[in-house]
Parts: C-alpha cells; sequence; structure tokens
C-alpha cells in the first residue's frame, strides 16, 4: 500500500538504534553489521571521545560501573575490543546514514574521521541546542544536522521550532514516536524539515509513522522495522 502522506525524502530511513541488540553488546560492530542485513538503512549511535583522543561508539559513556569508570577518564588501549572506534563503525555501516548523538564531546574528531572516510555527506549530527547545531553548519556543510526535542520541550509551539529550524539550515527535527502525527509531520515538511521518530519498537508504531509520512524512524528491532517498510511501496 502507499503512504497516506508523502515522506519529504524518498522515503523512510530505518536507523537501527544500538544495532541489533538481541545478537550482540549493544552498538558492537556484529551487532550494527548484522541489522544492517536484516534490512536497517542507517544507524543511531552514540559517540564518545576516551581520554587520549579517540572517539568510541557506546550507548552509556561508562567502561564499567562498580566502581564507575567514564570512556573519558580511560585510554583506548585500556578499553576491550567491543568498544568501536569510530573509524571501524563507519566502515562498517557502509554505506548507510549515520544517526549521531554525542558529538558535542568531540566533533572536530568526528568530522575529521568522517571526511577520512568520504562519509560526512551520512552523517545526521543530534542536539538539542539550536546555537550548537547552528555552529556546526560551517564545520561541516555537507553533514546533516538535527534538533533533538519533543513537544513538552516547546512553550511556543512547534510551528515556531519548525521556523527556527528553517532559519537556521537545521535539516531535521527528532522526536518520540507518540509525539507525531500527520498534522505535526505535514507542519515540520511546510518548512522543509525532515520528520524523525525515536522509540519506534513496535508494528502498529511504525506503520502509523510511515503512513502519515515520517522520514526516518529509529527503533531496537531492524528486521521489524524492514518487515512494516516493505508493506509501503511508491
Amino acid at each position: 500500500m502507499t503512504t497516506r502522506l508523502p515522506p519529504l525524502l524518498d522515503r523512510a530511513i530505518l536507523f537501527a538504534h544500538r544495532g541489533a541488540r538481541s545478537a550482540s553488546r549493544e552498538q558492537a560492530i556484529e551487532g550494527v553489521s548484522s541489522a544492517v542485513r536484516q534490512g536497517a538503512t542507517g544507524v543511531h549511535a552514540q559517540a564518545w571521545p576516551t581520554g587520549d583522543g579517540v572517539v568510541v561508539i557506546d550507548s552509556s559513556g561508562v567502561v564499567r560501573r562498580f566502581p564507575r569508570r567514564r570512556i573519558a577518564d580511560a585510554t583506548h588501549a585500556s578499553l576491550s575490543d567491543s568498544f568501536a572506534t569510530l573509524e571501524d563503525f563507519f566502515d562498517a555501516v557502509e554505506p548507510v546514514p549515520l544517526l549521531l548523538a554525542g558529538a558535542e564531546h568531540a566533533i572536530d574528531r568526528i568530522i575529521a574521521v568522517a571526511r577520512e572516510r568520504d562519509a560526512v555527506d551520512r552523517l545526521w549530527l543530534v542536539h538539542d541546542d539550536l546555537d550548537v547545531l547552528s555552529g556546526w553548519r560551517d564545520l561541516a556543510p555537507e553533514a546533516r544536522l538535527v534538533n533533538r526535542t519533543s513537544v513538552a520541550d516547546l512553550p511556543l509551539g512547534p510551528e515556531r521550532r519548525a521556523a527556527e529550524l528553517a532559519a537556521a539550515t537545521i535539516d531535521a527535527v527528532v522526536m518520540p514516536e507518540g509525539d507525531w502525527s500527520g498534522g505535526m509531520v505535514t507542519l515540520f515538511h511546510r518548512f522543509d524539515v525532515a520528520a524523525f521518530a525515536d522509540g519506534a519498537n513496535f508494528e502498529r508504531q511504525l506503520a502509523r509513522l510511515i503512513d502519515m509520512g515520517i522520514d526516518g524512524v529509529s527503533g531496537d528491532h531492524p528486521a521489524r522495522m524492514a518487515a512494516v517498510a516493505a508493506t509501503f511501496v511508491d
């Protein structure tokens, strides 16, 4: 079936959040590779710099919890092999887009690695602060910038935010899946801002979002996302 409303992009990007978690450690290379094989057309991850400046991918930024030790306090050599470097991650997800949070911790290094891999145009960099995002535009004109927010965090309303994003040339907004409706998607599309939904893990959620013209969904079940997306055709 066709979607009720058209997406701004050609079709919704299916971002695997933290890889195929049922098969491997979160955000490990094997899990990410598995997610892409299962039909994910993008990957959603979190970046952290080590104490010696190597950017690794991890969901928490913590090497161990008891006693607590942060990635920022560790050297790369002291980490286990399960902590993938950003370089390895880019190679594993090639050629799909990477929705990357945590870039504020090491934005210069992230951009440098992306340039080394000729992959800046596959980067979707996420932050909740519009001033920070605007500052990244000059650093990487080819990268896509994404504002993370929610309806509850928009006291002046979504239309005001959509206008702010358009004025700042921010490419997309990501909000929890429950915040989206057909009218909300259409509103952001009117300002040429792509609409991404986070936390879409069930068939009914995915079908509802794709039907309303969502441009990207992030969820923990790549095969499920791919199966639902396959029911929608051009």
